[in-house]
């Protein structure tokens, strides 16, 4: 884990998913399952949230930093928490709810918030990725989106974000394929903001949050909601549309929509097929299948 020098504030228990501290006045929020390609789940989401509650709370801090333990920033929800409540759309909709709520309160949050992200960045974590303002991209990151290979629904927002930042045919390009970008072309398309050599990646992004921690924080709270509220409207609106049908906007994105692909009933094989792609990957059983031993190579 890479530590500050000017650390005021004792982590949170050390065996959580997301570690909280507070470095000088940058509030840090750092995904601590390396192991398990810091895939979120209820607790981790849970953790997210009060941090960002907190960090608004304290008028010592100026900025939100983003950041991962490991090789890999995150790659998407825990699938094992998934699978172990599929046949309970209730328990799907509120972990997608708690997800997509903690994303749209960093989306709406007065602090500004900075993301690093190295290695893979995908599903899930690429979503993470979009709740932050800045990104920093260390030169091994791959980012995407691979809900569409395996007949799922993005449930956080990247179906909804994406479009707003680099366009409808990039975004539905991306989450269509599949495709990994590197982090060049992910800068070239405006993706990220910063592409930086990796051992370079932490220092630069928290050097940048301490010089925003330096602004007025009522200078920078004023100037992100006059860019931000249409945007957070949106997709809550987008988000919330099939429980207020008076509301005109689509209802492409919806919890029930979400949690369709993970009913008993419906294709079973769909979070199997994506979850396999993060486990030690047999060439001899998976031969013919280079997305999964690209996802391997790329993970380990």
């Amino acid at each position: 884990m890479w530590q500050s020098q000017t650390s005021q504030r004792q982590p949170n228990d050390m065996s959580e998913p997301v570690i909280i501290t507070v470095e000088g006045r940058v509030g840090v929020i750092e995904l601590a399952r390396p192991d398990k390609f810091n895939c979120l789940y209820r607790r981790a989401w849970e953790l997210i949230a009060a941090a960002r509650e907190d960090f608004e709370k304290n008028n010592d801090v100026r900025a939100i930093l983003i950041r991962a333990q490991g090789k890999n920033f995150c790659t998407g929800a825990d699938l094992d928490e998934v699978k172990s409540i599929r046949g309970n759309e209730a328990k799907v909709r509120s972990l997608m709810d708690l997800g997509h709520g903690t994303l749209l309160a960093l989306e709406a949050s007065p602090l500004p918030v900075v993301a690093a992200v190295q290695g893979l960045a995908l599903a899930g974590g690429l979503e993470l990725m979009l709740g932050a303002d800045v990104v920093f991209a260390a030169k091994s990151a791959r980012l995407g989106d691979q809900h569409a290979q395996y007949g799922l629904i993005p449930g956080w927002g990247s179906s909804q974000r994406p479009p707003r930042l680099i366009g409808l045919r990039r975004a539905l390009d991306l989450m269509y394929s599949g495709k990994w970008l590197t982090a060049d072309e992910a800068l070239a398309i405006g993706l990220v903001n910063y592409v930086v050599d990796d051992d370079a990646l932490q220092d630069e992004a928290m050097a940048y949050a301490a010089k925003l921690s330096e602004r007025s924080r009522q200078g920078l709270a004023e100037i992100k909601p006059l860019r931000a509220t249409a945007l957070v409207l949106a997709t809550r609106t987008l988000w919330h549309s099939k429980w207020k049908p008076q509301r005109a906007i689509s209802s492409a994105l919806t919890p029930p929509k979400v949690s369709q692909p993970l009913k008993p009933d419906a294709n079973r094989f769909s979070i199997d097929a994506f979850q396999i792609s993060r486990q030690p990957l047999k060439i001899q059983e998976y031969r013919n299948d280079r997305p999964l031993r690209r996802f391997r190579q790329a993970a380990h």
